[in-house]
């Protein structure tokens, strides 16, 4: 397939109009944020049976805009321990790359705008995708520079997490970008995009998609992996000691963020701006004009939707679960998956025949997964045989540990293990009282009705 990017395009646009489509990609990031975050209260309320906002605006569509206004006046707090020019930057180094991303983000085909021919996009690169990649990188030093100039412990705890967090995934989100690579043969957002016209790379590499969708909510800090602003053990996180419209700035950061990595998704694995194919089977015009923008707009928020759900439903991962995904499941997981693409890519360009290539690849995961069954059969049956008891004192002996010793409850070490819980036998005993019957437990205490000289019963009064 000849691809169809005109990278004439871009460059023949007057500037005014540069700078007329830059202004109205900024206020397409601040818009979708203020609706955003409507619509995650809204979603949310829905799963809760709750009504969520209603009062500001109809159905509440102005309640975002109304908070944002009101964090914008509220006092500007300080601290005396921080490092203030860092402080006052971090959040900017937050926001901008956030927004820069969008420069390449293909948002519709070719359209008429002031009686000039131009394409819904700011610009694009020969590695767009890498730009991407880049300008989220960068992002990554805003938290952790809030965190540190913040001067306290909580905040510092939570940049660090962000840190190790974003780098962890970004790996795994890079390597799915990989096979798209592989399949279109450019790394230009505008080009993979017109690669997909036929077949969306959602269907051709269900892996890489799926490994992208993953590394995506880790990589915007979203539930379930939200663990930089864990309430729990970090009070809020990275951002504890900040107000105001500072405070307001990394969450127009976070939700632009979603944004961006939604479309991203958009434009790698579900055709970018391209209708669904039952749409184009009976409209040849779907893909044209200024339709391309409500398909584009119409992905994007079913991403959006998935972020929220997710929200709605899952519990928080712990830190030690979130990072063994990272690295022990998605990283591994993407180098065979990109290893299987590039040797089918091969074969494919060698001129073999394309169901030889399938069934081959078939052929090679059955014995794989029957050779994973049969180890997984033979390593259960070495762990049912009974094992002797080691003695006291012995290595591998459990160490007796006490859960209170200081005063405060401590989880147990590597080898110690928690004394066992006393529990009472509760059992049901009937006793006879002024002629009638009761149940009592019997917890190794009298009964209440027992005489004793004490508590004379009814009956010796």
């Amino acid at each position: 397939m000849q691809l169809a990017a005109d990278p004439v395009g871009f460059a023949s646009d007057p500037w005014w109009l540069i700078l007329f489509k830059a202004v109205l990609v900024f206020a397409f990031c601040v818009v979708m944020t203020l609706f955003a975050i409507w619509w995650e209260r809204k979603v949310v309320a829905w799963m809760q049976m709750r009504i969520g906002p209603k009062h500001v605006g109809p159905q509440g569509l102005l309640q975002s805009l109304a908070d944002g206004v009101k964090l914008a006046f509220k006092e500007d707090i300080i601290v005396k321990a921080a490092d203030k020019p860092v402080y006052i930057l971090a959040p900017v180094v937050a926001m901008v790359p956030a927004f820069m991303a969008f420069a390449v983000i293909p948002m519709g085909g070719e359209v008429s705008m002031f009686g000039h021919q131009t394409h819904l996009q700011l610009t694009d690169l020969p590695v767009g995708v890498l730009y991407i990649l880049a300008t989220a990188s960068v992002g990554i030093y805003g938290i952790v520079l809030a965190g540190w100039s913040s001067g306290s412990t909580y905040p510092l705890l939570g940049s660090l997490r962000s840190t190790a967090q974003m780098i962890s995934y970004e790996v795994a989100m890079g390597l799915s970008f990989a096979g798209v690579f592989l399949y279109s043969g450019s790394m230009s957002t505008s080009e993979i995009v017109q690669s997909q016209h036929q077949t969306w790379y959602a269907v051709l590499l269900p892996v890489s998609f799926v490994i992208y969708v993953i590394a995506m909510i880790g990589e915007t800090n979203r539930a379930p992996f939200d663990l930089p602003e864990a309430e729990g053990e970090l009070v809020g996180g990275f951002h504890t000691e900040y107000s105001s419209l500072k405070f307001a700035l990394f969450f127009l950061a976070e939700y632009v963020n979603m944004v961006v990595v939604s479309s991203l998704a958009t434009t790698l694995f579900l055709g970018g701006y391209h209708a669904p194919p039952p749409i184009t089977a009976v409209w040849e015009g779907a893909n044209s004009g200024w339709w391309t923008l409500l398909w584009y707009f119409l992905k994007v928020q079913l991403f959006l939707f998935l972020f929220i759900w997710l929200r709605g439903t899952l519990p928080r991962l712990r830190y030690d679960q979130f990072m063994r995904l990272g690295w022990k499941v998605l990283i591994p997981t993407s180098l065979v998956w990109l290893m299987l693409v590039a040797t089918v890519r091969a074969l494919k360009n060698e001129g073999y025949d394309y169901r030889n290539i399938v069934l081959g690849i078939a052929g090679a995961i059955i014995v794989l997964l029957v050779l994973s069954v049969l180890w997984d059969m033979v390593r259960g049956a070495d762990e049912d045989e009974e094992k002797p008891e080691p003695l006291p004192g012995t290595p591998g002996a459990a160490v007796p540990f006490d859960p209170m010793a200081g005063g405060f409850p401590v989880p147990p070490l590597p080898g110690q293990e928690l004394p066992p819980v006393p529990r009472r036998n509760i059992r049901r005993a009937t006793v006879s009282v002024g002629g009638g019957s009761s149940e009592s437990p019997d917890d190794g205490q009298p009964p209440a009705s027992a005489p004793s000289p004490a508590n004379p019963t009814d009956k010796e009064v």
